[in-house]
């Protein structure tokens, strides 16, 4: 019998609101690091049929320049669309005792808000992305550019 390998695939993309501020620091090494924890909604009709709403609140890591961009950029209320894996840290609290957290270490952000340019238009915010290699800016608001390009041909043999 042949032996399962199980794929090995750690990725998440939400959308949500900024809870707080995001909080900005440099490791010993002067490396940027940005959390922020953002509000993500789901509505979903309950056994009564009405509308309900229920909310999660996940936990962001940025590093680098994306943490620059973030720092820059982003305040509470702010929507971002975040890309990236999930990951784990643990910690001990001040009372001794450990404590686990899962998070989303971000390799892209798309801030969503709106701001004011300097010729009278609004224009949506780009993609930042933790590649320094990456200075692509993405002026549609389409999760296409998220995808593969094995990705992209299965979504179109499909249409």
């Amino acid at each position: 019998m042949a032996e399962f390998k199980m794929p090995e695939l750690n990725s998440v993309i939400v959308a949500g609101n900024l809870t707080k501020d995001p909080i900005f620091r440099e490791t010993s090494n002067k490396t940027p690091v940005v959390n922020f924890h953002i509000a993500v909604n789901r509505r979903y009709k309950d056994s009564s049929n009405q509308w309900q709403e229920d909310v999660c609140y996940v936990g962001v890591v940025a590093w680098n320049k994306l943490a620059d961009s973030c720092r820059d950029r982003l305040r509470k209320g702010s929507a971002v669309l975040v890309d990236g894996e999930l990951q784990s840290r643990t910690f001990k609290t001040d009372d001794g005792k450990n404590r686990t957290i899962v998070e989303i270490k971000a390799k892209r952000i798309q801030f969503l808000n709106k701001f004011a340019k300097s010729n009278g238009y609004d224009e949506e915010e780009s993609v930042y992305s933790e590649d320094e290699n990456d200075n692509s800016d993405y002026e549609e608001n389409s999760f296409d550019k998220f995808l593969t390009d094995e990705e992209s041909d299965l979504i179109n043999d499909k249409e």
